[in-house]
């Protein structure tokens, strides 16, 4: 009985967490995106907090400026860069100050920033392209380790299988090829493009395993009813959003 009740409640999280994303990208209003791409920023960087074991309330107003600032500047980007230049600069200035604080600028803040790039120089399209390449990644790594996983992949997380991560990295990038194959300048590098996002996403979720056995939780958080915390649903897309964004500059798209 515990098992099936489990099991609804992640269902039902999942449904909403869907039509919360589905309202959205239908929407595609800048505020609306910005606003909720922003409460996922707020509750990641307080997760993320947790699991390095800092808490700075100078780090927390920097990322909640860089946040501000974002829709309004060109390549939002290259700002959490100034940020973290200007921590350096803090650092050196306050002497005391642990330099762990600034982590959370790194991760979650350079993956959320970037997600919200994409959505400033790309539109609505990238993230969905993003949101189909990751998900379907960790839904195929899921199925296909279950099914033929044998050798595991690393240390960090036992439970993966390398034939997980090729199941799922191939399913990632054909759903992201089917995708976008056919759209403008990327349709030719669709293929790489995606490949190579779904197989950074694989390390975007073993770098997150890799906090919480080092801050020893099971999970980032609590605030999703049966998934955990914020970060242990996106830790995928907090890697794949910045090389997804240089690669669609590379390919000129």
């Amino acid at each position: 009985m515990g098992t099936s009740n489990e099991s609804r409640t992640r269902w039902q999280t999942a449904a909403v967490l869907l039509g919360a994303i589905a309202l959205v990208g239908i929407v595609d209003v800048p505020w609306l995106t910005w606003l909720f791409l922003g409460l996922v920023y707020a509750g990641a960087h307080l997760e993320a907090e947790r699991l390095f074991g800092v808490a700075s309330m100078a780090v927390r107003a920097a990322a909640a400026g860089l946040w501000i600032l974002a829709p309004w500047v060109p390549h939002p980007g290259d700002w959490i860069f100034v940020a973290l230049l200007g921590g350096a600069g803090y650092l050196a200035y306050r002497r005391d100050f642990d330099p762990r604080n600034l982590l959370p600028l790194v991760y979650p803040g350079a993956g959320m920033i970037y997600l919200w790039t994409l959505y400033h120089d790309h539109g609505m399209r990238a993230l969905v392209w993003i949101l189909v390449i990751v998900a379907l990644t960790d839904v195929g790594a899921y199925y296909a380790g279950r099914q033929f996983g044998k050798h595991p992949f690393s240390p960090t997380s036992p439970k993966k299988t390398l034939e997980g991560v090729y199941g799922g990295v191939a399913i990632g990038t054909l759903g992201g090829f089917l995708l976008m194959a056919d759209t403008g300048t990327i349709g030719a590098s669709a293929l790489i493009v995606a490949a190579i996002v779904s197989y950074v996403a694989v390390f975007g979720d073993l770098f997150e395993s890799f906090l919480k056995r080092r801050a020893g939780v099971k999970d980032s958080g609590d605030i999703l009813p049966g998934h955990g915390g914020i970060l242990d649903r996106i830790d995928g897309y907090l890697f794949a959003a910045p090389v997804l964004y240089v690669l669609l500059q590379l390919t000129g798209s």
